[in-house]
């Protein structure tokens, strides 16, 4: 079977273990175990429940039979897999993986790749739809006081209709409206709020539940192809008998593009309102966040958090005559304009700075809106496929518009 580029479909597993362990007829835990049998990789790279459900932690699997710790659902899975694939898999160097990635993991494995850091030909990127994810502590603590359930019970949540749902285990549906919440500093990250990419289109394959209904309706999972490997890795997993497809309804694809369509209008509202008073140079947009930039305390873990920070001798530790002598950290403004110059066309609004952290520094809303900025003049956008950046001797000209 041919499975063309952009072609879309329903799928759900043929193992009725996976079918009945994964999330929406368990197509992607599928093609993950057929990847891994068929030696197309060496290991899978996912992420398994910690503590609890709401405690995501990347792992590696090189053992078909393993696979099934990597399926379900992770409430708050906030992590970005392209750290863990560059620091610890040495950018797949010397091993072919397969990566489940939101959009925003996809984001930050293309530009890695583009860097040199990762290695394209290795890796194959299985993208899941994202509509954002949810901060761990303040989302088990939404739920008691909110929702009035107990987390554990909940076993499903989903954005539907403008409405942030919660299932239980017994079937029990509770939702609120999503703004509401967010208003309220609730729901989702806020660099999620934000994200522009909902389905991951920079991926080899996208899949979701989004816009599948009729009697497949909860049972599959809407695929769509995106590249050659991505087409070739399904038509295999078809052939094989791993997974059955049905063509979607096109009622289905309607939704699916109507839901899509609905959160980017308010990630483009949520922008608006990050990005206001963001008039004049590049300098004039990060001097607005001197005063939040006044609590850092220097512990570098938005250095340390970020997967596209990757310098083996960081200059902020440089020992000897530098501006920053040995033993000493750099003041607060000083440590962010060295950074933004590193990150400043890189960003990929992942959130894994402000995630760490610890004075609450919205460290991610500075560089979104700093890279928002050079997007306007240069029309570059990081984590795509396309290589259109600006010969240098361009930049000095353009760089008058900052």
């Amino acid at each position: 079977m041919s499975a063309n580029i952009e072609k879309m479909y329903y799928a759900y597993s043929a193992n009725d273990d996976i079918k009945a362990k994964g999330e929406y007829g368990g197509v992607v835990t599928t093609i993950m175990k057929h990847l891994l049998e068929s030696g197309t990789v060496d290991a899978v790279v996912g992420v398994e429940e910690g503590h609890d459900l709401y405690d995501a932690v990347p792992c590696l699997v090189t053992e078909p039979e393993d696979i099934l710790k990597t399926a379900g659902s992770i409430h708050c899975g906030t992590l970005n897999l392209a750290k863990f694939v560059y620091k610890y898999l040495d950018g797949c160097r010397d091993m072919k993986i397969a990566v489940s990635c939101k959009p925003c993991d996809a984001m930050t494995i293309r530009e890695l790749i583009k860097r040199g850091k990762i290695i394209g030909d290795n890796i194959i990127m299985i993208g899941v739809n994202c509509g954002g994810t949810l901060p761990p502590v303040p989302t088990m603590n939404m739920i008691k006081e909110v929702y009035e359930l107990d987390p554990k019970d909940v076993v499903k949540e989903e954005i539907s209709k403008g409405k942030l749902i919660m299932e239980t285990a017994d079937g029990e549906e509770k939702g609120f409206g999503i703004e509401d919440l967010e208003e309220d500093g609730m729901g989702r990250r806020e660099n999620c709020q934000r994200c522009s990419l909902k389905i991951p289109s920079n991926a080899d394959l996208a899949l979701g539940n989004w816009g599948v209904i009729g009697e497949l309706a909860g049972k599959a999972t809407f695929v769509e192809v995106f590249t050659d490997k991505g087409s070739e890795i399904l038509a295999d997993v078809i052939d094989a008998g791993l997974i059955e497809v049905a063509e979607p309804i096109e009622k289905g694809i309607k939704i699916r593009e109507n839901i899509n369509n609905f959160m980017l209008k308010a990630s483009n509202a949520k922008k608006e309102v990050d990005f206001a008073d963001t008039t004049g140079d590049i300098i004039d947009v990060f001097h607005k966040y001197d005063e939040e930039f006044s609590k850092c305390m220097k512990c570098y873990g938005c250095r340390e958090a970020c997967p596209l920070c990757f310098c083996e001798d960081c200059c902020l530790e440089a020992e000897g005559p530098e501006w920053v002598p040995g033993g000493y950290t750099p003041a607060a403004p000083f440590f962010h304009l060295t950074r933004m110059v590193h990150m400043v066309d890189a960003c990929t609004n992942c959130g894994q700075c402000s995630d760490v952290c610890p004075c609450e520094i919205p460290v991610s809303k500075v560089w979104s809106t700093v890279n928002n900025k050079v997007r306007e003049v240069y029309g570059y956008i990081p984590g795509f496929d396309t290589d259109d950046r600006i010969p240098f001797t361009e930049h000095i000209s353009k760089a008058k518009k900052l």
